[in-house]
């Protein structure tokens, strides 16, 4: 049944590792954790076991701030992972909550629109009327089943969450209690329990945090990654993920158009050339990581199914430009100015200077 289903869950995708991860791991483990600490950092950065099973890198990046992460859970303070979008910050909380509580599935996703009973537990109206407030006629919320259950709860793009809406957080991470003045009693949080929220300082709708929330939060921001070589790793090794069902004959991503993308991606990103004798503009897209990864990806499906089977310059023009040229006036000006001034400049690029033209 697995293989139909489009996206498993951390736990499911990676239950060997873990389970291996378990029986090798005698390190002191909070309560209510699957893992120690030290073996959820291991789950995610990757590494030998003594045994010789090799676990997977499921981030590349500076281990301190994974390390701090895991160190914060394991606390009364609750995690927010901060950045740009597309740094990983989903994925790393996904990846926590399976390597803690072998549970990545208690979500709540924030939007603009969302109401307290997301955060704190809804009603069944038709039993609600029957039998009035019971707790049966309660609808918990991740949350809610998090505390009663001792795991991790994840909260996406909590600053698009209004703020009267996000404050029902602070008695929930500070009294680790859930008041529930119906019925007149409360739930009260297991020992294994805490929040990992993500937040970008991109979103043009963000609401700013509290002061008083934000005491509850220790905050990571994750960046960018640090050099060209680093960023080609991390979209190479997401490439070679990618569902073998969506690919013909499971090609592959040739290095050079991976070192391509990226370089441009990242010189649009800073502002300057990778060489830093060239000033350029930037446009308004965010040109993460997680986007040459779609780019690829997009790039792959035209090769396989329109194409010859090998990646071109022409199949990741086409997702090329989309990622770039957000604001179809600004952002266009940039595009071409950068196509003559740049790329046009460099002899081991015309083929991809000429694709890009023909968008």
């Amino acid at each position: 049944m697995d293989n139909k289903i489009l996206r498993l869950h951390a736990e499911e995708v990676y239950r060997e590792e873990l389970k291996a991860l378990g029986e090798m791991d005698h390190r002191p483990r909070p309560e209510n954790w699957n893992l120690s600490p030290w073996a959820v950092v291991t789950y995610l950065l990757g590494g030998t076991l003594k045994n010789g099973i090799e676990i997977e890198p499921k981030y590349y990046g500076n281990r301190r701030l994974i390390e701090v992460a895991v160190a914060t859970l394991a606390t009364d303070r609750a995690l927010l992972l901060v950045g740009i979008p597309g740094t990983a910050k989903t994925w790393v909380a996904e990846h926590l909550a399976a390597a803690i509580s072998g549970d990545s599935t208690l979500l709540i996703q924030g939007t603009a629109g969302m109401g307290e009973e997301s955060i704190r537990y809804g009603w069944n109206y038709a039993k609600l009327l029957s039998d009035g407030p019971t707790r049966d006629a309660m609808v918990p919320s991740p949350i809610m089943h998090g505390m009663e259950n001792g795991k991790m709860a994840r909260i996406e793009e909590l600053t698009r969450i209004p703020s009267e809406v996000q404050d029902s957080l602070i008695t929930i991470l500070s009294e680790k209690t859930l008041p529930v003045p119906e019925l007149n009693t409360e739930v009260r949080a297991l020992r294994g329990f805490n929040v990992i929220g993500t937040a970008n300082d991109r979103d043009k709708g963000v609401n700013e945090l509290s002061s008083a929330l934000q005491r509850r939060f220790n905050m990571v921001n994750l960046p960018l990654p640090a050099t060209l070589d680093d960023e080609v790793k991390i979209v190479k090794a997401r490439v070679a993920k990618m569902d073998p069902s969506l690919q013909s004959d499971a090609i592959s991503a040739p290095d050079q158009e991976i070192r391509r993308l990226i370089t441009i991606f990242r010189e649009l990103r800073s502002g300057v050339t990778e060489g830093g004798n060239l000033k350029i503009k930037s446009p308004s897209s965010t040109l993460s990581t997680a986007e040459a990864i779609s780019v690829v990806n997009n790039g792959l499906i035209l090769a396989t199914h329109f194409g010859d089977g090998e990646l071109k310059a022409e199949d990741v023009a086409a997702g090329l430009v989309g990622a770039v040229v957000k604001d179809p006036i600004q952002d266009q000006i940039v595009w071409q100015e950068y196509l003559e001034t740049v790329v046009k400049e460099r002899s081991d690029w015309k083929d991809l200077y000429q694709a890009c033209k023909s968008f």
